[in-house]
C-alpha cells in the first residue's frame, strides 16, 4: 500500500519507558556487530520468489518462513520480527532502502532478533493471520510491508507497518529504531506482559473463524440492503466509494450490475456506468498501454500507486465485459480489450499462464516509466499531434505529478471530437496514431519488474476473464488464451493425487500446498472455461476439484471453509476469510463455484454446503455488505431464477455457433451453459441437463430450464438470437 495504517500501540507504556536511554544503549552495544559476511548475499539468494531475492544482499541476517528460523528463535530465546510484504508494493522498497540496507539497523536486528521475510502473495496463510492481528492489536487497518513481532511460538504481541528511520511522523508512529529498542526492552524486562499480549491476541484470532449455525432464513431484503449501503457510500461526482485512496471494488460493481437488473434499478445501473467511465478515463488506467494500477491516491482517480497485480485486472476486465453485455457501449468493450492486451503483451509467461504484478517503480522512481513532460511529447510526436495529444491529456508545463504528467482523459471520445472539431472517427483514428508514435518511445524506457512467479489463485481469475471474454465477445483468441493457461496451471500446479499447489516460476517448478482460493477460483476459472469451449474435461477437472476442497477445506462441525486444508502445517490459529480482500473471498468463490456445479451437475450436495456456508455468512453480508460483494453475487445466483440453458447441435455448424454467440451476448450472469453435438451419440450422463433432449427439425435447437423444467424448445439460430435479443440500456 502507499501508506501503511498508523499503528496505535496496545501496550503503549511498556514500550515508552526510558526508550531514549535504551536505544543509545542497544546501538552502541552492537555497533561492531556486522552481518555474518559483507559481501556474501543472505539465506534468501536461494529462494524463488522475487520478493524474498529483492532482499537477498540486505545485511540484515534474514530467513525465509521455516523450522530453522523458528528453531533459532526458541534456541536463543529471541522474538521474530516477521517482515511480509510482496514485490510490487512501494512502501516495502522503500522500508527496505531505509532500514534493512542500513548497517546499524541491521546489526541491531541480527543481534537480538530472529529475522523472517515473508512473500504475502506466496504465504496467504500467515499474511492472513498476522494482519488479523495487527488489527486486533491496533484496531485499524492495515497495509503493507507489514512489520509484527512474534515469541517464538508465533504468537504476535506487537504490529505496525512501515516504520520510517528517524521520527519524521512522531508521535504517530515511532522511528524503526526506536520501536526496536522499545520491544526490546519490553522482551527483556516485561516479559510476563508480552506474553500474556501474545496469549490473548492468538485466543481472539482462534475465536475469529466460528461462524453461527445459520437458522435464520436467507432473504431477497439482504441484496436490497446491500443497493441501499453501496448508495450511501458512493462518491457522487468521481464515481466508486469512500475517498481517497480509492481502490476499484470491482466485486461491488459486478454486484451492483446484478442488483439493477434483479430490481430494474436504473440508479444502480448508473452508478456503474459513472464509476466504470471515471476509472477508465483517469490516470489509473494506463492510457498507452492498457491495464490498471492498484488504486489511485486522489479521489479523482487520476494519481494512482503504479503497481500493476494480475488480479485486480482480470477482475475489472470482468466488470467490463458485464458492462458491455448489459449496455452494449462499445467503450466498455474497448477498455476490457485493452486491459486483456496489456495482460496479453506484458503478463503472460512463454507457457501461457500468467504472472503477478509489476512494479511501480523504475530507475528508483514510482511511475517514472508512464509520466511524460509536454516537452517529450511534443519532440516525439511534433506539432499538430503534439497539440492534439496535450488537449486530450491535459498535458501542461508544471505537470500533474511532481512536475511531470499522469496521461488521463477529461471528456469521452464524442466530447473530445466535438471540442476539437472532428468526426468521432477522425477523433479515433487521430489519437490511435499518437499511441502508436508514443508506445516504442516509452517501451525504449527502463520497464518496472515484474514478478513472474505464477499463483494458481489469481491465474483462476484471469483465466475466467479471458474465457468470459472470449463467449462475449466472439473472440477465439481469448478463448485460446484462456485454454492455455487453463492446460498449463493444471500440467504444472497439479500434483499427480490430484492436489493443487500454491505457485509456480516460469518453467513449471511448483511449490507450496494450496489454500482454499487456489482450489476455489481455479474450478470457478475451469467452469468458465467449459462454458467458452464447451470441452468436457475442463467440467471433470472443476468436479475433481470441488472434491478436494469439500473432504480438506470444508469445516466438519459447521459453515463454510478453512483457508487451509487439513492437513497443512500447523500455525497458531486455522481461520475462514470472511470478507473480500484485494481479491474475492475463498469461501464466496467455492459457493460461487458449488452452486454452478450443483445446477450443471444436479449435485444436491453440492447445493446444500453452498446454502449452509450462505447461512453462516448472513451476518457479513447484512452489516458489512460492501466487504462482502462475492459473497452477495453467489447469494443473487442462489435466489436465482437460475437459467438452465443446453444447446443441441454440432458447435462446428454455423448456426449452432451463432446460437452459441446469443446466448453469450446476453447479461445473465445466473445461469448454466451446456451442449451437446447428437452425431457422437447419447448425452454424457454425469450432465443431467442434456438429458433427453434431442435437436429438433434437423437444426440446432435451445432448451432453456428452469429446476430442470424447460420452456418450449427454441429451434433455429433465428428464433435463438430473437429469444436472447439484447435489451440495450
Amino acid at each position: 500500500m502507499r501508506h501503511g495504517a498508523r499503528t496505535k500501540v496496545v501496550f503503549a507504556p511498556c514500550l515508552t519507558l526510558s526508550v531514549s536511554h535504551h536505544l543509545n544503549t542497544l546501538y552502541n552495544s552492537v555497533a561492531r556487530v556486522t552481518h555474518p559476511s559483507d559481501t556474501m548475499p543472505n539465506r534468501l539468494a536461494g529462494e524463488t520468489s522475487l520478493y524474498l531475492k529483492q532482499h537477498a544482499n540486505n545485511p540484515v541476517d534474514w530467513f525465509p518462513w521455516g523450522p530453522e528460523a523458528l528453531a533459532r528463535a526458541k534456541q536463543h530465546d529471541r522474538p521474530i520480527f516477521l517482515s511480509i510484504g510482496y514485490s510490487a508494493c512501494h512502501w516495502c522498497h522503500v522500508m527496505e532502502h531505509e532500514s534493512f540496507e542500513d548497517e546499524a539497523t541491521a546489526a541491531v536486528l541480527n543481534a537480538h532478533f530472529v529475522c523472517v521475510k515473508v512473500d504475502r502473495e506466496e504465504r496467504p496463510d500467515l499474511d492472513t493471520i498476522y494482519m488479523n492481528a495487527l488489527q486486533v492489536l491496533t484496531r485499524e487497518g492495515g497495509g503493507w510491508p507489514l512489520s509484527v513481532f512474534l515469541t517464538p511460538d508465533l504468537t504476535p504481541f506487537y504490529a505496525g507497518t512501515y516504520y520510517p528511520p528517524d521520527e519524521r511522523y512522531a508521535p504517530q508512529r515511532p522511528s524503526f529504531k526506536r520501536l526496536l529498542a522499545a520491544i526490546h526492552d519490553a522482551w527483556t524486562s516485561r516479559r510476563d506482559h508480552v506474553t500474556e499480549v501474545g496469549r490473548n491476541v492468538t485466543e481472539y484470532l482462534q475465536g475469529m473463524s466460528a461462524l453461527g449455525a445459520g437458522d435464520t432464513p436467507l432473504s431477497l431484503e439482504l441484496l436490497s440492503n446491500a443497493l441501499n449501503v453501496l448508495r450511501r457510500i458512493l462518491d457522487p461526482v468521481h464515481g466508486g466509494f469512500g475517498s481517497a485512496p480509492k481502490f476499484p471494488h470491482a466485486l461491488e460493481l459486478k454486484l451492483l450490475l446484478r442488483l439493477a437488473d434483479r430490481f430494474n434499478d436504473q440508479t444502480a445501473l448508473h452508478m456503474v456506468r459513472h464509476t466504470l467511465e471515471k476509472m477508465a478515463r483517469g490516470g489509473m488506467f494506463d492510457q498507452l498501454g492498457g491495464g490498471f494500477a492498484r488504486y489511485s491516491v486522489d479521489e479523482k482517480w487520476l494519481v494512482p500507486h503504479f503497481e500493476k497485480m494480475l488480479y485486480d485486472n482480470a477482475l475489472l476486465a470482468t466488470a467490463y465485459i458485464e458492462a458491455w453485455q448489459v449496455t452494449r457501449d462499445p467503450f466498455y468493450q474497448q477498455i476490457a480489450e485493452e486491459t486483456l492486451g496489456y495482460v496479453d503483451d506484458g503478463m503472460t509467461s512463454p507457457g501461457g499462464a500468467f504472472f503477478s504484478a509489476q512494479d511501480a517503480d523504475s530507475e528508483g522512481e514510482e511511475g517514472k516509466f508512464y509520466v511524460w513532460s509536454e516537452a517529450e511529447l511534443r519532440e516525439v510526436l511534433g506539432a499538430d499531434l503534439g497539440d492534439f495529444a496535450v488537449r486530450v491529456w491535459g498535458v501542461t508545463p508544471g505537470g500533474n505529478f511532481e512536475g511531470h504528467n499522469i496521461l488521463y482523459r477529461a471528456r469521452s471520445d464524442e466530447q473530445d471530437a466535438a471540442h476539437l472539431g472532428l468526426t468521432v472517427e477522425g477523433f479515433r483514428e487521430k489519437l490511435s496514431e499518437v499511441k502508436r508514435k508514443l508506445i516504442p518511445v516509452r517501451a525504449k524506457r527502463v520497464w518496472p519488474g515484474r514478478d513472474e512467479k505464477i499463483l494458481t489463485a489469481w491465474n483462476g481469475l484471469m483465466i475466467s476473464a479471458f474465457a468470459k471474454a472470449g463467449a462475449a465477445f466472439g473472440n477465439d483468441d481469448y478463448v485460446a488464451t484462456a485454454t492455455a493457461a487453463a492446460d498449463w496451471c493444471l500440467a504444472h500446479l497439479r500434483g499427480t493425487n490430484g492436489r493443487l499447489f500454491r505457485s509456480a516460476s516460469a518453467d513449471g517448478t511448483a511449490k507450496l500446498s494450496g489454500y482454499l482460493e487456489d482450489y476455489a477460483f481455479l474450478a470457478d476459472a475451469l467452469v468458465s472455461v467449459y462454458e467458452a469451449t464447451f470441452t468436457a474435461k475442463y467440467l471433470r477437472t472443476a468436479t475433481e476439484l470441488a472434491e478436494v476442497m469439500v473432504k480438506h477445506f470444508a469445516d466438519p462441525s459447521g459453515p463454510g471453509f478453512y483457508f487451509v486444508a487439513d492437513d497443512h502445517e500447523a500455525l497458531i490459529a486455522r481461520t475462514k476469510d470472511v470478507h473480500d480482500g484485494s481479491t474475492p473471498s475463498g469461501n464466496a468463490v467455492a459457493v460461487t463455484v458449488l452452486l454452478r456445479l450443483a445446477k450443471l451437475l444436479d449435485r444436491r450436495d453440492y447445493f446444500a454446503k453452498a446454502e449452509e456456508t450462505l447461512r453462516g455468512y448472513r451476518e457479513t453480508m447484512a452489516d458489512h455488505p460492501a466487504a462482502a460483494g462475492q459473497m452477495l453475487i453467489a447469494l443473487d445466483f442462489y435466489f436465482g431464477p437460475v437459467q438452465e440453458i443446453a444447446i443441441i447441435g454440432d458447435p462446428m455448424d454455423v448456426d449452432c455457433d451463432h446460437a452459441i454467440a446469443a446466448v453469450h451476448r446476453h447479461f445473465d450472469p445466473n445461469r448454466v451453459l451446456a451442449t451437446h453435438d447428437p452425431a457422437t451419440g447419447p448425452a454424457p450422463a454425469d450432465i443431467p441437463l442434456l438429458k433427453e433432449k434431442p435437436a429438433l427439425d434437423a437444426a440446432v435447437t435451445v432448451y432453456v430450464c428452469e429446476n430442470y423444467a424447460c420452456k418450449a424448445p427454441l429451434v433455429g439460430a433465428e428464433a435463438v438470437e430473437r429469444a436472447f435479443a439484447h435489451r440495450a440500456t
